[in-house]
């Protein structure tokens, strides 16, 4: 990624967050860990899903439980 496409990530990620947030108000410290960070780790939430997704169907993991209580691990035998 070049610098101009890391710039234009972080300041859609900022946008992002001032769309949910619109009177938002911190130090850039405080924008890094809040507003940065919380949409970084939203991105890997959904990625991590897909990648468990994929090795749920590939036969490497299995899933036990349903919903928000699913667990994974690897598929036995």
């Amino acid at each position: 990624m070049t610098r101009d496409e890391e710039d234009q990530s972080l300041m859609d990620a900022l946008m992002a967050y001032l769309a949910e947030c619109p009177n938002a108000t911190d130090t850039r410290l405080g924008v890094t860990e809040w507003w940065v960070m919380r949409n970084q780790v939203r991105a890997q939430v959904e990625a991590v899903g897909r990648a468990l997704d994929r090795l749920v169907a590939s036969g490497v993991l299995e899933v036990i439980g349903s919903g928000d209580e699913r667990r994974y691990r690897r598929k036995r035998g």
